[in-house]
């Protein structure tokens, strides 16, 4: 649904009106997403093949820019000028949703489409690794219990791990993906190393000299990888299933990440996917609903479906058709 000038948004925000649907005008027809490097390849295909299915629409046009960065863009207003659907690889944030209303966007529906993990992955010549949570924060952490000094090689951290330099590219504050290696490795490493209750921004103080933060998608990562053979980086799953053939993952707490060990939640590092709809854009945009439903059909993300196939693990049937019948309904986070 959207304003016919920007100076009649501003106007109209000013004076504290709500908008309705008849009032705004219809100025583009292709569907516009942006957000998580992580669903990026998911929502990709969907397009793609929403375009050959449906020929009476435009296919969908999908940029990366992160979870932050695609909630962001979502949150900006309603019209033209925003986009339709944040891709995102962790659940929208309360003060996201502040930021969304704030701006006159207050239906927001939220799509789980399914899970995936989050890998720890080096070069497939190199050696194995068997890490945890507390050999991680230790690797890379700037502050460290007094008279323990910050590790060169990983076996200065742990006799058990090769003695290979410590390089890694991690996710910037942009991913989603990053939130999740904080929450499930940096944070429970940090209190295993630093003692219960450390406070939260000690704990995520990093290193400068060993560690890159990509800020990019993975194919930055890795390029990392393929120009230092040391470098561990970390990135989702489905990513690693495409890169089989020069990447090798570590366990994490003695289980290797795979569709089965996620999907049974056996893998400690392991998140749910998203997408989030701008309510105020159905029957504006044309197609939205339509790629939607096509999005959650069994055909892309069922169990054998076009998206399990690409490395995403499917929600329950049952979940999945909860969703869709809540998106159906209005159903707007936080109702």
């Amino acid at each position: 649904m959207f304003a016919k000038t920007t100076s009649f948004l501003a106007i109209a925000a000013a004076a504290g009106v709500l908008m309705a649907a008849p009032a705004l005008a219809q100025t583009r027809t292709n569907i516009q997403i942006a957000g998580s490097s992580t669903v990026l390849p998911f929502a990709s295909i969907v397009a793609e093949e929403f375009g050959q299915a449906f020929p009476e629409f435009e296919t969908p046009v999908v940029a990366s820019g992160g979870s932050s960065g695609g909630l962001r863009q979502f949150c900006a207003g309603v019209g033209a000028e925003t986009i339709d659907i944040a891709n995102a690889s962790r659940p929208i944030k309360a003060s996201e949703i502040e930021s969304c209303a704030a701006n006159g966007v207050t239906d927001i529906r939220e799509i789980r489409i399914g899970y995936d993990g989050i890998v720890f992955a080096s070069s497939a010549e190199g050696p194995d690794f068997a890490l945890e949570p507390r050999f991680v924060y230790a690797a890379i952490a700037a502050n460290l219990p007094e008279g323990m000094a910050q590790p060169t090689l990983w076996s200065d951290i742990d006799p058990s791990l090769p003695a290979q330099r410590i390089v890694m590219a991690i996710p910037a504050s942009n991913h989603g993906t990053r939130e999740v290696f904080e929450e499930k490795v940096i944070f429970p490493g940090c209190e295993a190393v630093m003692g219960e209750g450390t406070d939260h921004e000690v704990c995520g103080a990093l290193r400068q000299d060993n560690v890159t933060e990509i800020a990019g998608d993975y194919t930055e990562t890795l390029a990392r990888l393929a120009s230092d053979s040391d470098t561990i980086g970390v990135f989702g799953l489905s990513f690693y299933e495409q890169n089989t053939d020069t990447l090798q993952v570590a366990t994490m707490s003695g289980v290797t990440p795979s569709l089965e060990t996620v999907a049974s939640g056996e893998y400690p590092v392991s998140r749910p996917l998203f997408f989030y709809v701008k309510g105020a854009h159905i029957g504006v945009v044309p197609g939205i609903e339509e790629y939607v439903q096509f999005f959650l059909s069994d055909a892309m993300a069922g169990a054998g479906g076009r998206l399990e196939a690409a490395g995403l693990i499917p929600a329950p049937a049952e979940e999945t058709a909860q969703t869709l019948d809540n998106f159906m309904n209005g159903v707007s986070v936080g109702q």
